[in-house]
């Protein structure tokens, strides 16, 4: 379950699915990841064709999701919740 959000614009897309502060390229895609992540009780749960989910490097540990080109949604895990949830460029 996703508890919070770093990224505002992806906390909108999330509740209303639409956002001014995500390029709507990325909706679809982000919106299908944010559901998996929203369902997942398990990191396990996230190890599904297509997401390209992984740990990052560093502290606090992170995780990513591939959403489109150099997009990822990041997050913390914590007793089976998502914290601090971002929409970052990062390659």
């Amino acid at each position: 379950m996703i508890e919070s959000f770093r990224h505002r614009g992806l906390r909108e897309l999330f509740e209303t699915a639409k956002s001014a502060k995500v390029n709507p390229g990325l909706w679809r895609r982000a919106l299908i990841r944010l559901d998996a992540i929203e369902a997942a009780r398990s990191l396990e749960a996230l190890r599904q064709p297509g997401l390209n989910f992984h740990a990052l490097r560093g502290k606090p540990l992170r995780y990513s999701i591939h959403v489109n080109g150099p997009w990822c949604i990041t997050f913390e895990w914590e007793n089976g919740n998502a914290l601090r949830v971002d929409l970052e460029q990062y390659h």
